[in-house]
C-alpha cells in the first residue's frame, strides 16, 4: 500500500501557516520525516490520522481517499502521538484488552490473543500485570505502539516516539519500529537525525510548512557531498567564520568550537574535507530555508 500526498496546505485560525503545498509518495517500511519543531510534521500527522482537515490538497491511501472516507482509514490505521494520555492505575493486561475492543475486536478469544501477542511483541509480557502509571518512559512509548499495532494496521504513525528516552530504551524502541515496518507503511516523525539515519530507507525534510529535502539518506546526503569541510577555531573567531562562510553546523569539542561549513567550490588554509552526513544536510537546509523566508 502507498501512501500519497499532493498539494497539502493548511493555515490555522491565528494566521500560522503550518503546511505549504506538501507533496510525498510513501511506500511501505520505514519513511522519516525530519523537521525541527514547529516545522509542521504534527500538523502533517494528524491532517493524515483523519484529526483535523486541510485547506487544500487530497491525501490517497491505496484507493481509500483519506480526507472523505475517515471511517476506512481509521479501520487500517494506527497512531501514536506525541503525547497520549493512559489510566495509570490499570495494568498493561486490562487496558490494552480494553482498547482492542475498542478497535472492533469483539470475539473473546481472539482479543485475548491479541493482546497476549502484541504484549509479547513490545517486551511487556513480564510486565504486563503491572499499572501503566510504573512504566519507564520507554515502557509507556512500547505500550502506545502495541496499542497502535491493534487490528493489524496498514499504514502506522508514530510522533517523536524516542525523545526523552534513555539509550537502551531508545535502542529497543527502534528496533521494534524496524521490525513492524517490514510490511506495513511506517511514518516516523522526528527531529532526531540518528532515528532517521538507522532507521529510513525513505525520508523526507520538513521546514516552514514546506517539504526542502526527500530522498533516500544516502541520496540526500549525496546532493553535498564533497561540498562539506570542517576546523577547529577559537571562540573569538566564530563570528567571522559564520560571516564569511556558509556554516553549517558548529559545537564545542573540550572547550573549542568544530565548525562544519559547506561550499560548493574547495576550501583551502585551516579547513579540511569532512564526510558529509544526514546531519549536515539537515541543518543545510533548514539554514537555506530561514535565509529564503527572511528574503519574502
Amino acid at each position: 500500500m502507498e501512501l500519497r500526498i499532493t498539494n497539502l496546505s493548511k493555515t490555522y485560525p491565528n494566521g500560522t501557516r503550518a503546511l505549504r503545498g506538501v507533496t510525498l509518495t510513501i511506500p511501505n517500511g520505514m519513511f522519516g520525516l525530519l523537521g525541527p519543531n514547529g516545522a509542521g510534521k504534527s500538523s502533517l500527522m494528524r491532517t493524515i490520522a483523519t484529526l483535523q482537515e486541510p485547506d487544500t490538497g487530497s491525501i490517497m491511501l491505496g484507493d481509500i481517499d483519506v480526507l472523505t472516507q475517515k471511517d476506512e482509514v481509521r479501520k487500517v490505521l494506527g497512531y501514536l502521538p506525541q503525547e497520549f494520555g493512559l489510566y495509570p492505575g490499570i495494568s498493561a493486561e486490562v487496558l490494552l484488552d480494553y482498547f482492542a475492543g475498542l478497535k472492533g475486536i469483539r470475539d473473546a478469544a481472539e482479543r485475548k490473543l491479541a493482546v497476549e501477542s502484541l504484549l509479547q511483541q513490545t517486551n511487556l509480557w513480564a510486565a504486563r500485570k503491572k499499572a501503566v502509571g510504573g512504566y519507564s518512559g520507554g515502557m509507556r512509548q512500547r505500550f502506545g505502539i502495541a496499542v497502535a499495532l491493534l487490528g493489524a494496521p496498514q499504514l502506522i504513525i508514530v510522533d517523536e516516539p524516542t525523545a526523552g528516552l534513555d539509550p537502551t530504551e531508545r535502542n529497543r524502541f527502534l528496533d521494534l519500529l524496524s521490525e513492524i515496518g517490514e510490511n506495513v507503511v511506517v511514518i516516523l516523525s522526528t527531529h532526531i537525525v540518528e532515528d532517521v539515519t538507522e532507521l529510513c530507507p525513505n525520508m523526507a525534510i520538513i521546514a516552514g510548512g514546506e517539504v526542502v529535502a526527500t530522498g533516500s539518506p544516502n541520496d540526500v546526503i549525496g546532493e553535498i557531498r564533497g561540498k562539506v569541510y570542517r576546523t577547529k577555531t577559537e571562540k573569538a573567531a566564530l563570528a567571522q567564520l559564520k560571516s564569511e562562510y556558509e556554516v553549517i553546523s558548529s559545537k564545542l569539542v573540550a572547550g573549542q568550537p568544530i565548525v562544519r561549513v559547506f561550499s560548493e567550490v574547495p576550501i583551502n588554509g585551516q579547513f579540511q574535507p569532512a564526510e558529509a552526513t544526514l546531519e549536515d544536510v539537515y541543518f543545510h537546509r533548514l539554514a537555506r530555508r530561514e535565509q529564503q523566508a527572511v528574503t519574502l
